[in-house]
């Protein structure tokens, strides 16, 4: 914690030091650090803040997560900005000014707000490093609109970021390495640490959604500033504030769906499509005329969707997107786009919107006494419901399978497809004219964001609906950038159709897939097929007119409905718009998924809860250090023959005997021989499974009426895993009896996944700790003749016949 705090604090004093010295050396003929120099040291320096934010924000809310980023962005502009000064790209101060004034402008608010909530809630060293760089950018705007104002003044504002922030980051460092015994004054962390720690258990706030609120500031001022005539016109020199904001915007989005936030994770990632479209338009000047603009009114219903969904859980949050529903809007109805006074309006009122939420959520996070938001009245008007009932509790975002770190992201996929498809709807040249329209319209929503729901689904076990999410954003990739960007011409069709079938083949396994996962993901893939076909039907220069058109919107409508019904799965109990049954039953197939329980192994409290279901009678599926296992406890014999009926255990495979330590067969250790005995200590624990002869020791386990089921009448296997949450469920639970999580016949489990496709209906619970740490079983060895001086092998697993003997040559000597 201190060195992460200590890496950007040294990083913000760095960056301030390389600006004091630029704008002290401003009035020379030559500065001493050159534009592009400093602009790339910048880019560096940001990198870095990101970094120790993040990394800092994983383990406790702080003011430092939302300090780091936004100066992370603010440099991050800032550079591209100064290197394309110094590339000759803006060529007079004027340029430069226009460049530069509306990110200062932003992070002037946007620090100010973060300097007096530290101030407030007595984060005093981190306020005042806000406060100064927040003054630092003021008076740069003042230089840029009046020569009383020097350059010096901005100089002095970093010099004291840079001491203060040099200082406090020294502090914690020689804090760090002393091992908490020296610390300077003001930045010793034991005074805070325990309230900072409670505070990031209590709840499930999204911390990064301040950052995220800041950026939506960023990009508005870009076009506000613009309006109110504080620059001159709109140009290529703003492209950066736009692009940093989009490419900060989609972190935000995927770190939001870290937090387990769905709705301010879709919010974002809808705003990141909005700021690479302006900053697309600013590159590229030329706005379609063509009205009405239909994945612009699209773009609209979600925004409202979205807004009525998220105000269900924060009313003051749905109502600043309703800012955004009236911004499509606007922009759909101009001519000129985002060049017109209508949507430049519209910018104006979001970044006070955005600013007034900021504070909002900032304090909140920060504060015991919290500014009301409606959200506890929306809870006590749906409680008193009787049509719908919020989700709410620890499964509220129990992922699919097994454990993830991530919410679902199945909603913003949707969305995007419904963008992509509507947004080709344009009619037109389907060349150059269509680019500025579709390359950040159709590349990235349909693309880029698309991308990041297959990743963060193939994240939460949805290996089939990561597969068409990735597969379709490649496609919308592709026929974005080569029909509608002028890849290619009549000499390369031929290889465009090639590509074309191979993606149709593909989509083919998609759709034939999920006829066993639901309708609505049937029809969704089947829909896309349409999609392929007019792409084919271009290349061979054969599409019949309005094929494209009419296709676009039948995929777009079914992505649209596929949309609600994630968004109503993923805040109302029960299924108001289902996704519907499979069309085709197979049994085994997505077993588990209704009633099974999935608990992540890296927490005790599920270890314990396995154990109460265990000694309860049921069976579970758990890791260990080979592969995944089915256990029930060895004095429960309706759970042992639950387990093996549930397996279809055959005779000639029994179930084998664990125990967590040799202590546990002390009793009767006088049933055992001296050298087998031995042998078991020097084996165990370990992947190695021994057979030994079958005895009254059975007895002292309390096995009663389950011995039945555990090995043959004349032996049994046991066996101490070498793994810790295995073993530590043993000692909860006593002896279990094994065998392992498959059909008999079929391969060994590697991942609770497979246990779930595999016995999901059959287990009640499954302790899921992702693969397993080895592909092959345990090595099974024969020790019922061991006092002859030879053992034989029934297996050879992970250990091999080697190590077993020299295991029991040392024995031997011994």
């Amino acid at each position: 914690e201190s060195l992460h705090s200590s890496i950007g604090l040294l990083g913000i004093s760095a960056g301030s030091l390389l600006l004091a010295v630029h704008f002290y050396s401003l009035p020379r003929a030559a500065p001493l650090i050159p534009s592009t120099v400093l602009g790339v040291l910048l880019l560096i320096l940001s990198s870095l803040l990101a970094y120790a934010g993040i990394r800092r924000s994983l383990r406790n809310a702080s003011l430092f997560l939302s300090l780091c980023l936004t100066i992370s962005v603010l440099w991050c502009g800032y550079g591209v900005v100064f290197i394309l000064g110094g590339q000759g790209v803006l060529n007079d101060t004027g340029d430069f000014r226009n460049a530069l004034v509306p990110g200062l402008v932003t992070f002037t608010v946007a620090l100010l707000i973060v300097a007096v909530v530290g101030f407030l809630c007595r984060e005093v060293i981190l306020a005042m490093i806000a406060s100064a760089v927040s003054l630092a950018s003021a008076h740069e705007v003042a230089v840029h609109y009046s020569t009383a104002f020097t350059s010096s003044a901005v100089a002095c504002n970093y010099m004291i970021v840079c001491l203060v922030g040099g200082y406090f980051a020294l502090g914690r460092i020689l804090y760090f390495l002393t091992k908490e015994k020296v610390a300077l004054p003001g930045t010793d962390l034991a005074k805070t640490k325990t309230r900072e720690q409670i505070k990031s258990t209590s709840g499930s706030t999204n911390h990064f959604a301040v950052t995220g609120l800041i950026l939506n500031m960023l990009s508005a001022s870009v076009f506000g500033c613009r309006l109110l005539g504080i620059t001159d016109k709109l140009f290529l020199g703003q492209v950066p504030w736009l692009w940093a904001a989009g490419i900060y915007q989609i972190g935000i989005c995927i770190l939001s769906y870290r937090a387990m936030d769905v709705l301010m994770a879709t919010f974002f990632g809808f705003t990141s499509i909005l700021k690479f479209a302006g900053g697309y338009c600013l590159l590229y000047p030329v706005w379609q005329p063509e009205v009405p603009t239909p994945f612009l009114v699209v773009f609209s219903i979600l925004f409202l969707v979205l807004s009525l969904f998220l105000a269900l859980q924060s009313p003051m949050d749905g109502l600043n997107l309703l800012f955004y529903v009236a911004y499509c809007i606007a922009l759909s109805c101009s001519p000129k786009g985002f060049f017109e006074g209508g949507p430049q309006g519209v910018d104006v009122a979001i970044f006070v919107a955005s600013a007034l939420m900021t504070l909002v959520h900032l304090y909140n996070e920060k504060a015991s006494a919290k500014i009301p938001t409606g959200k506890a009245a929306v809870k006590a008007l749906l409680a008193r419901s009787s049509f719908v009932k919020l989700r709410e509790g620890a499964d509220l975002h129990a992922p699919y399978l097994g454990y993830s770190k991530y919410a679902d992201a199945e909603v913003l996929g949707y969305a995007c497809s419904v963008l992509a498809s509507f947004a080709i709807t344009m009619t037109g040249d389907p060349k150059a004219p269509l680019a500025t329209v579709v390359i950040p319209w159709v590349v990235v929503a349909g693309g880029i964001l698309k991308l990041l729901s297959g990743s963060v689904a193939f994240a939460r076990g949805k290996t089939l609906e990561s597969s068409a999410f990735i597969l379709y954003a490649v496609m919308w990739i592709i026929w974005g950038l080569t029909r509608y960007g002028g890849l290619y011409g009549t000499t390369r069709s031929f290889h465009a159709v090639v590509g074309i079938i191979a993606f149709m083949l593909f989509n083919g396994f998609i759709v034939f897939c999920t006829l066993f996962l639901n309708m609505a993901w049937f029809f969704y893939s089947l829909t896309f097929f349409l999609i392929t076909v007019s792409f084919l039907l271009d290349a061979l220069h054969a599409l019949p007119a309005g094929y494209d058109v009419a296709a676009t919107l039948i995929f777009g409508l079914v992505s649209f409905y596929c949309f609600l019904s994630a968004l109503f799965n993923s805040i109302f109990e029960g299924s108001c718009l289902p996704m519907g049954r499979p069309i085709v039953q197979l049994s085994g197939v997505g077993g588990g998924m209704s009633k099974c329980l999935h608990l992540p192994a890296r927490k005790a409290s599920s270890v314990k809860r396995i154990a109460d279901i265990l000694k309860s009678g049921g069976t579970c599926g758990i890791p260990t250090d080979t592969v995944y296992v089915l256990v029930a406890a060895c004095n429960r014999p309706d759970a042992v023959e639950k387990a093996h009926q549930s397996k279809r255990q055959a005779q000639d495979r029994p179930m084998s005997l664990w125990i967590s330590s040799l202590k546990q067969l002390e009793p009767a250790k006088h049933l055992f021989t001296p050298l087998l005995w031995d042998f078991m200590e020097a084996a165990w624990p370990s992947p190695i499974s021994l057979v030994v002869p079958r005895g009254e020791w059975v007895d002292f386990l309390g096995m009663k009426d389950s011995a039945k089921y555990v090995g043959t009448p004349q032996s049994v296997a046991i066996r101490i895993p070498d793994c810790s949450v295995t073993t530590h469920l043993i000692d909860l639970v006593g002896p279990i009896v094994v065998t392992s999580a498959n059909p008999t016949g079929e391969a060994d489990t590697t991942h609770h996944n497979q246990v779930y496709a595999k016995l999901g209906d059959k287990v009640d619970a499954v302790l899921c700790d992702g693969p397993s740490p080895e592909n092959i079983a345990s090595t099974v060895v024969d020790c019922t003749k061991i006092d002859s001086g030879s053992i034989g092998f029934f297996r050879v697993g992970i250990i091999p016949k080697s190590q077993v003997l020299q295991i029991l040559e040392q024995v031997q000597k011994k």
